[in-house]
């Protein structure tokens, strides 16, 4: 472990999505994903909006793995500048998801709960920085070219 906090997510460009409507056969966990990606485009747009999902963040709080180790899962929406070259605001929610930390106590999950938000910007930062938020934008236009030549229906951005 070479950092003090390991973050882990899947981006999806609010703009790649262009459809809303849920194959009739979609599983309810989908179906929730998918309104859950809707509300946020209500909610902030779909221009410099990035939905994150499937996210951990985990915060080592001693040198070894098995003890001290706090784990966030958490999904929702960032918002990057007009250039998309840094992250303005974060809105995801977090949850408690693994600890092997016997002290814990519940005002230090809240305070370590806002936190993640912190860390996500940053690191949503560093993915930009790295090159990732481009490829992905690239992924979803190749899928959705895709989806239109072959005038098949994917589903939601798919």
């Amino acid at each position: 472990m070479n950092r003090w906090v390991e973050i882990t997510f899947d981006c999806l460009p609010l703009r790649t999505v262009v459809r809303f409507d849920v194959p009739i056969d979609a599983s309810p966990k989908y179906r929730q994903f998918c309104d859950r990606v809707k509300a946020a485009i209500e909610k902030h747009g779909s221009f410099n909006t990035y939905y994150l999902y499937n996210g951990k963040c985990a915060y080592h709080l001693t040198n070894r793995d098995d003890i001290g180790m706090i784990q966030f899962r958490f999904e929702g929406t960032v918002m990057t500048d007009q250039e998309d070259r840094r992250t303005v605001r974060c809105d995801v929610d977090a949850e408690l998801a693994l600890e092997a930390c016997d002290w814990l106590t519940e005002p230090v999950v809240q305070w370590l709960r806002e936190t993640v938000i912190q860390s996500v910007s940053v690191e949503f930062d560093r993915y930009i920085e790295a090159g990732d938020l481009e490829q992905a934008k690239q992924r979803i236009e190749k899928l959705q070219a895709a989806s239109d030549q072959a005038d098949g229906f994917l589903g939601m951005y798919l």
